[in-house]
């Protein structure tokens, strides 16, 4: 009988092998595997009420939070670990790893599908804007600011509004871009712009909270198109599996008992539920 013997440089040969089969194998883990494991997975958000925010005592809530909180405990992830980022920067700080999903009620847009993928929506909701109180301008809307160069508008860097102001007729030169909620608030007290523009429900929220301030009426439609944006989860590109498994808890957690509880508090609600679907929003339907 022969017997086979290896030399020295086959045996570290071998090893090597089965090194890069290890590594290989580690680095297949996927982000919902992981974040199983480690029984948390990280949040972006943009500290943005009602869709995410922390409180004063730092617990991470709003509607966003609240529902990964939900849907992540039914895929057996018991935490979630959130990470405070300007707007703006929620989509780069993703792709570049800062955090594994994002929190924010971003709302659902062609170029943004572009750059990650989604969830199916969570909400469904419309535009106002945050005015001095009295609304001494009669502001309305965007045709007021395209109508009135005079007039500036605040906005949030990186958020759909600025894309509407452009669509309505508003000049660049009209806008004022600012990183966060607080930002619009003082800007409009000071009277630096005529008016913030976001959602109706974190205009509602800011208004409640800034006495000197109100929100004009909600509106649904610019320039002849309905702009009820549409909120939902933010993942890395190589998550799909991931986007599978929590919209298939989604679907069934939507609209139930226990989703309407955590959200109608928040200012969101049976009348705020989704019209539209992932797949329509990001082709621009």
């Amino acid at each position: 009988m022969m017997k086979t013997i290896l030399s020295r440089r086959a045996v570290m040969a071998l090893f090597a092998v089965a090194a890069t089969f290890s590594v290989g194998a580690a680095q297949a883990q996927s982000t919902l595997e992981e974040a199983r494991e480690a029984g948390y997975i990280r949040v972006g958000f943009a500290n943005e009420a009602p869709f995410g925010f922390a409180t004063p005592d730092g617990k991470l809530t709003g509607e966003s939070p609240e529902v990964v909180r939900a849907v992540m405990a039914k895929l057996g992830i018991k935490e979630i670990d959130g990470v405070l980022t300007e707007f703006g920067s929620l989509i780069p700080g993703l792709q570049a790893g800062r955090f594994d999903l994002v929190a924010a009620g971003i709302f659902v847009n062609p170029a943004r599908c572009q750059q990650v993928l989604f969830s199916e929506p969570t909400y469904g909701i419309g535009q106002a804007m945050l005015v001095q109180k009295g609304n001494p301008k009669s502001i309305t809307d965007y045709s007021t600011f395209a109508q009135n160069k005079d007039l500036k508008l605040a906005v949030m860097a990186g958020a759909v509004e600025a894309g509407y102001a452009a669509d309505s007729g508003v000049d660049q030169s009209q806008l004022v871009v600012l990183p966060d909620q607080s930002s619009l608030v003082a800007a409009v007290k000071a009277g630096r712009a005529d008016a913030a523009a976001l959602t109706a429900l974190s205009i509602a929220d800011m208004a409640s909270k800034n006495p000197e301030t109100e929100s004009t009426r909600p509106f649904g439609t610019v320039a002849g198109k309905s702009v009820v944006g549409h909120g939902a989860i933010a993942f890395r590109k190589d998550d799909a599996a991931f986007v599978e498994a929590f919209n298939a808890e989604l679907k069934k957690f939507l609209g139930s008992e226990e989703h309407l509880a955590l959200v109608t508090p928040l200012g969101f609600g049976k009348d705020y539920m989704p019209t539209k679907t992932t797949a329509e929003l990001c082709a621009g339907e």
